[in-house]
């Protein structure tokens, strides 16, 4: 927890003395056209980059296969987005890193290194649910009796619940 406080006070305190010092060296409205430039270009980039991860996404689901990976990238997409509309030069650079395919496929299979894949189960192909199971195979039936009742009953002892 102190790690993570220590980052939200520690990068907005290094992005302004950033700001200040590009904004010392170029100017005031340069260093915020800047700003403003790199906002528009990396949210161009990001709405091609997770165009191309869902349309990746979905043809894997198609065939019947978990999109891990594309769900991942989602994340990183997601992340590098929000750094990107976060104003300064430090995020943003952070957010473009999120963003160039390249880069982001060496982290990705770094950090996927660490995870546990479970196989089995996942979609089967075609989209469609599966089979359905029957009694006596491995299922979620719930076996078990009941009786239907008469619905002026129902009623009658509703009226005399909402009397008391």
């Amino acid at each position: 927890m102190p790690a993570l406080l220590l980052l939200f006070i520690v990068v907005p305190i290094f992005e302004m003395w950033l700001l200040i010092t590009v904004g010392r060296e170029i100017g005031a409205l340069p260093t915020i056209g800047l700003v403003l430039l790199t906002a528009v270009v990396g949210l161009a980039l990001l709405r091609r980059q997770g165009l191309s991860t869902v349309l990746r996404a979905q043809q894997k689901m198609q065939v019947g296969e978990l999109p891990a990976r594309e769900m991942a990238e989602g994340i990183f997409l997601a992340v590098g987005g929000a750094l990107l509309l976060t104003p300064g030069f430090f995020t943003d650079a952070l957010g473009f890193a999120c963003l160039i395919p390249g880069l982001r496929q060496l982290v990705l299979g770094r950090l996927l290194r660490h995870v546990v894949v479970v196989r089995g189960g996942g979609y089967p192909p075609g989209g469609q649910y599966g089979p359905r199971r029957g009694p006596g195979q491995d299922s979620d039936i719930i076996e078990g009796e009941y009786s239907r009742e008469d619905r002026q009953r129902m009623r009658d002892d509703r009226d005399s619940d909402s009397e008391r």
